[in-house]
């Protein structure tokens, strides 16, 4: 019996998300550090406050020039940043005004960004994949990237548009369940070599 595209695409998704739960797992084993210009620690209230913050762990760095913690236990926390937020990891990076960030056994779990817009990118050797959204929630764990509102994603010469859009980090496709615009720029030929005169 023959797959259908639908059925090709989540085995896919779920092929991709057995990759990321392993790399996952070897996040687990690297110390988390949090450098910040100033802090506030209100033990009482649970609440902790950073300013000019980087929180680094391996290749994962989070930037911002504010930062609101529930909680300095990365086993299961929650952060707001503010203030040119920007996420890089290996392979990708998010930009924008506002981010919720989860952390759940020592890692980054989920990010919320939000922007006027919200910039995702994706560089992987030759592939170079960039989106935009008023809103991008990456689940890391499953390498899924959804863009919502005015999102837009260009892969150097595929531009699709959507109202939202959902892009997987592992396999490189994208689903919408709405309407697209998809606009194909034509390849570039090199340029002809003059002939000579005869």
């Amino acid at each position: 019996m023959a797959t259908s595209r639908p059925d090709a695409i989540l085995i896919a998704l779920l092929c991709g998300a057995t990759v990321h739960a392993a790399q996952a797992q070897e996040r687990e084993q690297i110390p988390i550090q949090v450098l910040a210009r100033s802090s506030d620690f209100d033990y009482q209230n649970g609440v902790l406050v950073f300013n000019a913050i980087t929180i680094t762990q391996g290749q994962i760095r989070i930037t911002a020039d504010r930062a609101v913690a529930s909680g300095l236990d990365f086993e299961e926390s929650r952060w707001e940043f503010n203030g040119t937020v920007r996420i890089t990891m290996p392979e990708s990076t998010l930009a924008s005004d506002t981010a919720r960030v989860r952390f759940t056994g020592g890692q980054i779990a989920s990010a919320t960004v939000t922007g006027a817009p919200a910039i995702f990118e994706q560089l992987r050797k030759e592939e170079h994949a960039q989106g935009r959204a008023n809103r991008i929630d990456y689940d890391l764990g499953r390498g899924a990237v959804e863009l919502a509102g005015d999102a837009w994603l260009f892969d150097g010469r595929t531009e699709i548009t959507g109202a939202t859009l959902v892009y997987s980090t592992a396999n490189q496709r994208v689903i919408s369940r709405e309407p697209v615009v998809i606009t194909i720029q034509p390849e570039e030929k090199p340029p002809e070599t003059p002939k000579p005169p005869s």
